[in-house]
């Protein structure tokens, strides 16, 4: 072969040369892939198609509590039921791979069955990748069509169960632990409901909604100590002003019972020692008037000793207690009301200084005691907002457990059944036969090369140039069969 660069005409000249020799490879390819198929065993595949239905009830209404990808739940689904548990019952009800069951493990039997079996999402549109997986399809694969359908519809019905009970198990186990922590919220809630009602009752009276009210209230009760002082002032300079009347009468009407006032006596016993000193500045005690005056005053002092033992004398039986006069007994008597009047005050005086302590000791205290109380508040309301939160998604998910156990919710639905294959799904005849057209074809196209590579005949003027380096003169042609066009030239070429 001629080391230069080839043009297509170059390789049209060639395939035209070496045609039946590619075109007898081709077709032996070709024959040899369909005699394949002739041979190989058949295998058939069953397929169903599986579509994700949504709940029937709305999520705006009954929100599902199951959150799990459909991809993901398909997966462990998958993985439990091509398990071995699962598997093992499947090969025995239908007398799979014949007798080698005794002759081989059951793992290997599981394992060969597992492999039949495949399972495939479908991808959702872009439009729709929002709603989830639209669907999958299982296809089985086996040697007899009637057992790949068997194995299909049954392991179909095995991914619909599996799907009702892990939905229905996870919205039960979701409702028992939702309602587990209600009663744990609503342990810690009767709790901070007991703190906060003790603390209620501890600062009754004192607590931060009741601060204005205590205000109020110390304004009030101040004004009627203020009012209460100034009405005990008043009466108390009543009752001592009506005891000094009271005084003066009782001693007025002592002196008339008597018969001789006893003021007279000390009067007249005063002025009669006046004059007895006015006189001894005077005179001496020998004078006349100084005399006189001093018998006076020891006369007058026998009259009033007489008086006082007369009234001494006078035998008990014999006495009679006089009747105060009216205007004295009314005298006693408001007095008496007086008196009362002062006691009832001065109680009430008490009684509102009591409540001014009170409620001056619970303003000063407030602000210590609404810090606290914040803080139990505080721990109440979260509580209660963490109760009254799980109390809400019992309930909705009691209702969405309710709805899978209806089966009413997400659930697999089969859009087309098993079917019964007409025609194996491997070996393919048109696949094996083009794929050994193919290969014949390469096989050809390969062998054809080589010959040309191995042939070191000049056929043109091109060739002949690129072996002698030498221009072409003239050219001779070929002597051929009559009415043929091929032509052969002899080369020249100068040197």
């Amino acid at each position: 072969m001629i080391q230069r660069e080839f043009t297509v005409e170059d390789y049209i000249v060639m395939l035209r040369r070496r045609w039946p020799i590619i075109l007898g490879l081709a077709l032996v390819g070709g024959g040899l892939g369909y005699g394949v198929t002739r041979f190989l065993p058949k295998r058939f595949t069953s397929q169903t198609l599986v579509l994700v239905a949504q709940p029937t009830v709305p999520g705006d209404y009954v929100k599902p509590v199951v959150s799990e990808d459909t991809n993901q739940r398909l997966a462990s689904m998958q993985q439990e039921i091509l398990s071995r548990t699962r598997l093992e019952p499947l090969i025995q009800q239908f007398g799979l791979f014949g007798g080698e069951v005794n002759q081989a493990s059951m793992e290997d039997l599981v394992e060969r069955l597992r492999r039949t079996v495949t399972v495939t999402p479908i991808q959702p549109m872009a439009q729709t990748r929002s709603q989830g997986l639209p669907g999958f399809t299982i296809s089985v694969t086996f040697e007899d069509p009637h057992l790949a359908q068997q194995i299909c519809s049954t392991v179909t019905s095995m991914f619909m169960e599996e799907n009702l009970r892990l939905r229905q198990q996870q919205a039960e186990q979701t409702t028992q632990f939702i309602a587990k922590q209600l009663d744990d919220a609503k342990t810690k809630l009767d709790g901070e409901d007991a703190k906060l009602a003790a603390f209620k009752r501890r600062y009754l009276g004192s607590l931060p909604e009741e601060e204005q009210a205590n205000l109020n209230l110390l304004t009030g009760f101040t004004s009627q100590l203020d009012a209460v002082t100034q009405e005990l002032s008043r009466v108390q300079q009543d009752k001592s002003f009506a005891e000094s009347i009271l005084a003066q009468q009782v001693s007025a009407w002592q002196a008339t019972q008597n018969g001789q006032n006893p003021e007279t006596f000390e009067k007249e016993l005063s002025a009669l020692q006046a004059q007895l000193t006015e006189l001894k500045s005077k005179y001496t005690d020998d004078h006349p008037d100084v005399i006189r005056i001093k018998n006076d005053i020891d006369t007058l002092k026998r009259k009033m000793a007489d008086a006082e033992e007369q009234k001494k004398n006078v035998p008990e039986t014999v006495t009679k207690e006089p009747v105060e006069p009216a205007q004295i007994q009314a005298f006693r008597a408001q007095i008496r009301q007086y008196g009362q009047l002062i006691q009832q005050k001065s109680a009430q005086q008490e009684e509102l200084q009591r409540q001014i302590k009170l409620y001056q000791e619970r303003v000063q205290s407030s602000p210590s005691i609404e810090q606290e109380y914040k803080e139990l508040t505080r721990g109440y309301q979260t509580a209660l907002e963490f109760y009254n939160d799980l109390l809400k998604k019992r309930d909705q998910s009691a209702m969405a457990t309710d709805l899978e156990r209806r089966q009413e919710g997400e659930q697999f639905q089969v859009l087309d059944p098993a079917n019964l294959p007409a025609a194996p799904s491997f070996p393919k005849k048109s696949v094996f036969t083009l794929s050994g057209l193919g290969g014949g074809l390469a096989l050809g196209l390969a062998l054809a090369f080589l010959l040309e590579l191995q042939d070191t005949s000049l056929r043109n003027g091109k060739q002949a140039e690129a072996l002698l380096q030498l221009p072409v003169l003239a050219s001779i042609p070929e002597i051929a069969k009559l009415g043929s066009k091929k032509t052969t030239g002899v080369l020249l070429g100068r040197t």
